[in-house]
């Protein structure tokens, strides 16, 4: 079994290994599929960790190369296999080659008809048209949703106010905060709240391994939200679009943040029908021309659940499992700092160690308190490497007016954070 068939069982057995699929990219790299190695860094920023991502995003800048010199290689070869033959040809004989070529060349000729492309059906970005979300479908995190309703929500739906004062009501909004915080989801709240079409955009919409295909797609993508106004156009995961140029190993992925810049400057004037939202686990990493005035200057911390969202949140994801009595609350204030997903774990793991005891003693029961208890102490919140990751640029960085709602947030659960 070859690398390619030993990687692609491992993802057949769990299809959320980054680590594996960036792998596999690599292994396509090297065997000259450019196709198939975009697909599998794609997958693998789906699902990497941090620890990876700056590796995946430059391989995936790299494929552009790899295209661009395979083909610049090819042409090379063939016009030095023609200098070759003409080299080591008589004038006469060359000149005698040169008829019967065009000869050939003449009966073969097959005549070729235009065929109208339509190339911004290419982008196939959907909007979410599924039924809109609202704050209402938000449990909690009432503060987060007071600060997005001042500088979001009301300067969007009640442009004239701010007109009169020559304030722009537009622009764009940056929600940055750990992995499983719902910061997607926080941003179909706002566009419901906002009744506007929310368009999200991933880097597989956007990246493309043939040179100046993505920046092109980048002006096709805000064409379209254009074409769609009101609206909220929303970049998940835009370090990995808007990565900061200084950190780049190459020059390759440079004209797609130029293409991006020039199209949020593009639409300063238009901001009243057109938001940008953009989300991020690693604020530092984005470039600093994307978070200068009129860009994404605007940034919203979006902090892990708070004890209301954390109980809501533990009443859906148990909600049609079968269960003795839960006290909701008491779990809740179990498990701070816990994120959204880390709670879902916490309801997978008990889950399973009941069925575990169920085909252990073959007596079946419900899910009891006790076992979502244990669960909770065998795990941890996964949001404290970040939190932690955060508070070292806070401490050395040069951006610290730029996290105060951070740096207020990890003083009031300094103890907590000690604890782990």
């Amino acid at each position: 079994m070859d690398k390619i068939q030993l990687l692609n069982k491992m993802i057949s057995l769990n299809q959320e290994d980054g680590n594996a699929w960036y792998l596999l990219g690599l292994e396509h790299v090297h065997d000259n599929n450019i196709s198939e190695a975009l697909k599998a860094f794609s997958e693998a920023l789906k699902f990497c960790d941090d620890s990876i991502k700056k590796e995946i995003i430059s391989s995936l800048a790299n494929l552009s190369v790899t295209s661009d010199v395979n083909k610049s290689t090819a042409t090379f070869q063939d016009d030095s296999s023609s200098i070759d033959y003409v080299s080591e040809t008589p004038k006469n004989e060359r000149e005698l080659d040169e008829i019967e070529l065009k000869e050939a060349e003449s009966s073969k000729l097959i005549p070729l008809r235009v065929i109208e492309g339509q190339r911004n059906s290419r982008i196939q970005v959907e909007i979410d048209k599924k039924k809109a979300i609202t704050f209402q479908d938000v449990g909690g995190l009432d503060e987060l949703k007071e600060n997005i309703r001042m500088k979001i929500i009301k300067p969007f739906s009640t442009p004239g106010l701010f007109e009169k004062f020559k304030k722009k009501s537009g622009g764009g909004i940056l929600l940055f905060g750990p992995p499983g915080c719902g910061k997607t989801f926080i941003a179909k709240a706002t566009a419901g709240e906002c009744k506007a079409k929310f368009i999200p955009v991933h880097i597989t919409d956007i990246l493309d391994p043939y040179l100046g295909v993505s920046s092109q797609n980048v002006k096709d993508i805000f064409a379209k939200a254009r074409a769609n106004k009101p609206s909220i156009l929303f970049f998940d995961e835009i370090d990995t679009i808007g990565f900061n140029r200084a950190k780049l190993s190459g020059e390759h992925m440079r004209p797609v943040i130029d293409q991006l810049l020039t199209e949020i400057d593009g639409i300063e004037s238009n901001t009243d029908k057109l938001l940008l939202m953009g989300a991020t686990n690693m604020p530092w990493d984005v470039d600093p021309a994307l978070r200068r005035p009129g860009r994404f200057d605007k940034l919203i911390f979006v902090m892990p659940p708070d004890v209301k969202a954390r109980k809501e949140i533990f009443i859906l994801k148990m909600k049609g499992r079968p269960t003795e009595k839960i006290d909701y609350m008491e779990l809740a204030k179990r498990t701070e700092l816990y994120s959204g997903a880390d709670i879902e774990n916490v309801v997978e793991l008990a889950a399973e160690n009941v069925i575990n005891s169920i085909m252990k003693t073959g007596v079946e029961r419900e899910i009891a308190m006790k076992d979502l208890l244990m669960a909770i102490e065998s795990t941890k919140p996964s949001t404290i490497d970040w939190l932690k990751t955060i508070e070292t640029y806070i401490k050395y960085g040069n951006n610290n007016s730029l996290f105060r709602d951070v740096d207020q947030y990890l003083k009031k659960y300094k103890a907590y954070l000690g604890g782990y």
